[in-house]
């Protein structure tokens, strides 16, 4: 019976002890070690771009009981969309690219990015972005964007608490690219005539 009881309280205590994870801490190495897995349209467009305050402040949390219901998982979008904006697989689609520091550039065109919701369910991401493209305060394009991810159920359930982080970067980062791709062929054959 003495044998039953701690089983039972090693039960409780491997249960509900779980840890914090931020998955956007790491998330630019993740970008450097799948680089090229995504090939973007080549624009040749000079742009800056800017996170909406509610996209940079984003901060979403969840607990999956397929990696251990105490494990509390934490998504901050706004890191995850300015380290990809940053990355080599996006730079190489632009002229150039940059944050805007303030007001954007006379004559640069300038693409802001608005989180409209974000959500990890089904083992994928779901992400709709609003992105609103404009030169010298004339809005040339501005569309809302629904994308999944790739679905990661076989990794956590193969992988558990061991494969979330993993399965949240890359399932996020496969709505990202999806959406960057829409948007940029979008943009092609709007601005670039």
């Amino acid at each position: 019976m003495k044998y039953l009881k701690l089983a039972f309280t090693i039960s409780l205590v491997v249960f509900f002890s779980g840890c914090a994870h931020v998955i956007s801490n790491d998330y630019d190495h993740y970008l450097m070690n799948n680089e090229g897995g995504y090939k973007l349209q080549y624009t040749n467009l000079v742009a800056e771009y800017v996170l909406t305050p509610n996209t940079v402040n984003h901060n979403y949390e969840f607990r999956a009981a397929t990696a251990g219901y105490a494990h509390l998982w934490i998504v901050n979008f706004g890191k995850m969309l300015e380290q990809t904006l940053e990355s080599k697989d996006v730079q190489s689609a632009f002229n150039k690219l940059s944050k805007a520091n303030g007001n954007s550039s006379p004559g640069v065109l300038a693409i802001k990015f608005n989180l409209l919701d974000y959500k990890f369910e089904g083992f994928e991401a779901r992400v709709r972005l609003q992105i609103t493209a404009s030169k010298d305060s004339s809005i040339l394009f501005d569309q809302t964007y629904y994308e999944t991810g790739i679905s990661q159920g076989g990794k956590l359930f193969l992988a558990g608490t061991f494969g979330m982080k993993n399965a949240i970067q890359q399932s996020t980062k496969s709505a990202i690219d999806r959406i960057l791709s829409r948007s940029l062929n979008d943009m092609a054959s709007i601005i670039i005539k």
